[in-house]
């Protein structure tokens, strides 16, 4: 019992305490940029190391204050505190983050103001599969709209929330946040603050060996924005230490988008726009072990080991990350059943068509019944998504999602039938051979490249998304190295080809295929 209700507090309340050799560097570095709070928040203080440290870099405060939500570990700084000698102007507290009332109390802080912290590095998802009462009111707050805002888009970090909310609460007044996150809520919220014109006046990330400071393999930084009376310059520069001297790069916000590299978007700007092609995910079906299969002669085994015999109705073959990633002449392992071919199609057609595919899925409904997500509730059972016209295009341009380089493939039937890819992939449906190939040598160009690399920040769970794939406007980019006749002949369907699926918003008004 121990280990697990400890590993649930673990993760409800982000029990990584800071080290305090790392809490003096932190405040070491805050020092350095020239930072001399008169008032010290951390508002998820933990056993106080990084309160402290403040205290010790900054001895000119004049109010201090901790909280946390744990009795525990504000017993275990108010220990630490009596045998402080400024423990008159220090006040640890037990508080719920989320139910504070934290505009009036900053409100009544002198300036400058200093926010310092290590808040949960865990999303809303994980703390309400723990129950817990450690986490803010259920809401789409980045405002999703239709499947994302049920299929995780809408999940976000404790963290992220958390500062968001801190920036809103302390623009306009003369504060910084010093705060150690995962690299990627520091970006979210930057982007998120330059979106809504906070007056952020300079910001930084230093990035953190999470390995050695919390056993934990996390690209993680330590956060650092200012604010002011004046928007800055919206931009962000990186280190990668919290003692590195030399930036290593600059972040920043272009065109309503936080940009990894802006030299290389600045080169590569002119290709933004909307690309003619309709970028899709594969399919989504979140029961691996079923669904997807290996041949051996006439009979399929599934992820459980199970030997089967299935009609070929339903079998399609099928890649993954790592298969697209890959590279080269790819030869799918394994085949999927795709149970649809069109979202909430009634799969009931199944039993007539392929008996024995209708009876396999069965024996297997009560794993399908277990899926936890939304998208399958009150659809026909054995319910699959991402599914359409474009699934079945004999030519596909791919690319994982997963994989940090940016390598995209031609994928072509395999035995007659087309080849399907897992929702770990995105493609482009394609009616040619020769189709696929242009599209292809645009991709994979170096200007393409370029302008890709521009937005991708390498460290995040899925480099590559459809929001990114979909900025290259294909047909600036034909322009621009010299293959706009041909792109165009092909597209607009005059070269031939069986497959065409439509797309919305055509600039050209040239019939793309997607």
């Amino acid at each position: 019992m121990g280990r697990r209700s400890d590993t649930k507090a673990k993760v409800e309340f982000g029990d990584f305490q800071t080290p305090p050799a790392l809490a003096a560097d932190v405040c070491r570095r805050i020092s350095a940029l020239g930072i001399r709070p008169r008032s010290i928040v951390e508002p998820t203080c933990g056993t106080g190391s990084l309160l402290f440290a403040a205290l010790d870099a900054f001895p000119d405060v004049i109010t201090a204050a901790g909280f946390d939500v744990s009795d525990a570990y504000v017993r275990a700084a108010r220990k630490v505190l009596r045998a402080r000698r400024d423990k008159q102007q220090v006040t640890v507290a037990q508080e719920n983050f989320f139910e504070a009332a934290w505009p009036a109390r900053i409100a009544s802080l002198a300036e400058p103001i200093l926010f310092i912290g290590n808040p949960p590095w865990v999303t809303n998802a994980d703390l309400g599969y723990l129950n817990s009462r450690n986490i803010p009111e259920k809401a789409n707050f980045h405002g999703r709209a239709g499947l994302d805002a049920v299929t995780g888009k809408s999940n976000f970090d404790i963290s992220e929330w958390m500062l968001i909310k801190l920036l809103s609460w302390l623009d306009g007044r003369r504060a910084a946040l010093a705060i150690l996150c995962k690299t990627a809520v520091a970006r979210k919220v930057l982007a998120f603050g330059w979106n809504a014109g906070f007056r952020m006046a300079r910001a930084a990330t230093y990035r953190i060996d999470t390995a050695k400071y919390f056993g934990a393999s996390v690209d993680a930084c330590l956060f650092v924005c200012e604010l002011g009376s004046t928007v800055g310059d919206r931009a962000c520069r990186t280190f990668e230490s919290v003692e590195a001297k030399r930036s290593s790069g600059t972040l920043g916000y272009r065109d309503g988008a936080i940009i990894a590299d802006v030299t290389l978007y600045d080169r590569r700007r002119k290709l933004l726009g909307e690309c003619q092609y309709k970028w899709r995910s594969g399919i989504k079906h979140d029961c691996a072990g079923i669904m997807e299969l290996r041949r051996f002669g006439d009979s399929f085994e599934n992820g459980d080991g199970e030997r089967v015999n299935l009609e070929s109705t339903f079998l399609y073959p099928m890649l993954k990350s790592s298969d697209v990633a890959r590279g080269g002449l790819i030869h799918p392992k394994r085949y999927m059943v795709v149970t649809q071919t069109f979202v909430g199609e009634d799969t009931g057609r199944i039993a007539e068509m392929a008996p024995l595919t209708w009876q396999y899925l069965n024996r297997h409904r009560a794993r399908f019944d277990k899926r936890a997500s939304s998208i399958y509730k009150g659809k026909p059972p054995f319910s699959i998504f991402g599914v359409g016209d474009y699934t079945f295009a004999p030519w596909k341009v791919a690319i994982s999602g997963l994989y940090k380089k940016l390598d995209f493939q031609v994928v072509g039937p395999y035995e007659g039938t087309p080849v399907v890819v897992d929702d770990t992939c995105y493609f482009v449906a394609c009616r040619s051979e020769t189709e696929a190939r242009l599209l292809h040598a645009l991709l994979s160009s170096e200007p393409a490249k370029e302008f890709y690399s521009a937005f991708v920040f390498w460290d995040a769970k899925r480099p590559v998304t459809t929001d990114l794939l979909r900025r290259l406007d294909l047909w600036k980019l034909a322009q621009l190295l010299g293959r706009a006749a041909e792109f165009q002949r092909l597209c607009t369907g005059k070269d031939g080809g069986s497959v065409a699926v439509p797309v919305p918003g055509d600039q050209l008004a040239l019939g793309f295929a997607g």
